[in-house]
């Protein structure tokens, strides 16, 4: 199978770049894929929950986000946009998301490989967070090499980790 894609149950799962038609699924499968989050955690109010369709928009616009595609179906997405202004060598990852019914089969892993290849060539080090009781979460992306790190904020409740990028 080529890179980028992978296979759901029966349709092939093609990556690429969301485009601003896009966004109405985005928002839906964030708000699916999130729920159980935001349950775990007893707060309704994350920021994948709350986002509005225009706010989905922007981050078409000026992040890098990815959508996963079985056939015309958005069933998952990510986004990545470097940190620190335009020379910064950080690459931020999130919302890094998958429909309920297509989760553990890989698209995942997938995903996240996609967005830290569409990192610029300049960036040294990805970086993301997740919630503190994301026991999954956590070792999922330790699984893909990355550990934790103090919270710059003693206030974050969020767990913060990094992944340098192999040269």
């Amino acid at each position: 199978m080529p890179p980028g894609t992978e296979s759901s149950a029966t349709t092939p799962v093609v990556i690429r770049t969301a485009a601003a038609a896009d966004a109405g699924e985005i928002l839906t499968l964030q708000r699916a894929a999130w729920v159980p989050e935001a349950q775990l955690h007893e707060w309704l109010f994350i920021p994948p929950l709350t986002q509005t369709l225009a706010g989905v928009h922007e981050d078409i616009a000026t992040q890098t986000v990815l959508v996963a595609l079985a056939g015309h179906r958005v069933v998952g997405t990510v986004r990545g946009v470097r940190t620190g202004g335009g020379t910064g060598t950080d690459w931020y990852i999130g919302r890094l998301g998958v429909v309920p019914d297509l989760q553990a089969r890989g698209l995942g892993s997938a995903l996240l490989r996609a967005i830290e290849a569409a990192a610029p060539t300049e960036v040294r080090r990805f970086v993301l967070t997740t919630g503190p009781k994301s026991v999954e979460n956590h070792a999922f992306y330790e699984r893909h090499g990355y550990h934790q790190v103090p919270a710059p904020d003693p206030d974050d409740v969020l767990v913060h980790l990094h992944k340098e990028r192999s040269a």
